[in-house]
């Protein structure tokens, strides 16, 4: 139980990524204070806070469910107070809440200049602009406290063309405010971070695998059966909880797969996940015969991946 006593937030974990997040951090016996819109199971979607809760509990941590709109200021302040008058510190803060899925699946294939006000708003308002507002809170808290990590689940829609144009701007800004706020906390020894999961078996994935294994990305198929589980972006923050030599890492923009590399973890179903920086993976989704004679820790450079995506797509 590595985090007993650690009292930690995750925002948006009804489901997906979030939930998976909660359960790592309970079966490492954390307090973790989880959020979302979905308090009891509906038909409308699936997933709850309370499930999460409950099966947070079952793993030996402590959940302690609050229904929260991030997209209301007054509501986040009200939870950090809640935190705050409870155990008097925050020692991880998630941000992971968005609305935008629903919006992106509507707008995908439509020009961006033909996208309702709502594309841009929904993506951006929550899923950037609640993550600020939640990071400044809790940097006061953790700025106090001289400790403390603040987590900001991004991906590499950041980077690659993915989905629609206020999805890219949204978490090409979340990673620079990473950056920016990393930069400023490293001082008070705060660490402040962007995390890429790869491809996550959400329910939402999950749901639509067909339709996603039609479609090819950058002249490659889909194959939603190599994603992550919910729970590897989990393993990966218990890891960086846990990490030394944390502050090193403060204004940088991590995978959840050059973590799992880094810290020795694989996933929950016993497979090895490999870094979009990894040469063999990458040499594996044409030529599977070839990967087969490189080594997994041979690795592009972040900057020479930046730049050739920059040149080819």
């Amino acid at each position: 139980m590595s985090l007993h006593n650690k009292i930690c937030l995750v925002t948006g974990a009804s489901r997906g990524i979030g939930r998976g997040i909660a359960l790592a951090l309970g079966s490492e016996g954390a307090t973790v204070y989880i959020t979302g819109r979905t308090l009891e199971l509906s038909s409308k979607a699936p997933g709850s806070l309370n499930i999460t809760a409950e099966e947070v509990n079952a793993r030996g941590g402590v959940a302690i469910p609050v229904q929260c709109d991030h997209g209301v200021d007054e509501e986040i302040h009200r939870l950090f107070d809640k935190i705050k008058k409870d155990h008097g510190k925050i020692d991880l803060l998630v941000n992971n809440a968005f609305k935008g899925v629903a919006t992106i699946e509507k707008n995908t294939a439509i020009p961006f200049w033909e996208q309702e006000k709502e594309s841009w708003d929904d993506v951006i308002h929550v899923g950037l602009r609640c993550h600020f507002i939640a990071s400044q809170v809790a940097a006061k808290m953790m700025v106090t406290q001289k400790d403390g990590l603040i987590v900001n689940v991004s991906s590499a829609g950041a980077l690659f063309n993915f989905f629609t144009t206020p999805y890219g701007v949204g978490k090409a800004g979340l990673d620079k405010m990473s950056e920016m706020c990393g930069k400023e906390l490293e001082q008070h020894n705060v660490t402040c971070l962007s995390l890429w999961p790869g491809l996550v078996q959400t329910e939402a994935i999950v749901a639509a695998k067909e339709s996603l294994e039609k479609k090819k990305g950058a002249g490659v198929k889909i194959d939603v059966s190599k994603g992550e589980t919910v729970e590897y972006a989990g393993r990966a923050i218990v890891g960086l909880m846990n990490d030394k030599n944390l502050l090193a890492k403060t204004a940088k923009t991590i995978t959840t797969a050059d973590l799992g590399s880094e810290y020795g973890f694989i996933d929950v179903d016993g497979r090895t996940h490999h870094s979009m920086r990894c040469v063999k993976a990458g040499v594996a989704m044409k030529h599977p015969w070839l990967a087969a004679l490189i080594p997994a820790f041979i690795k592009v450079p972040w900057a020479w991946l930046v730049a050739m995506v920059h040149h080819y797509y």
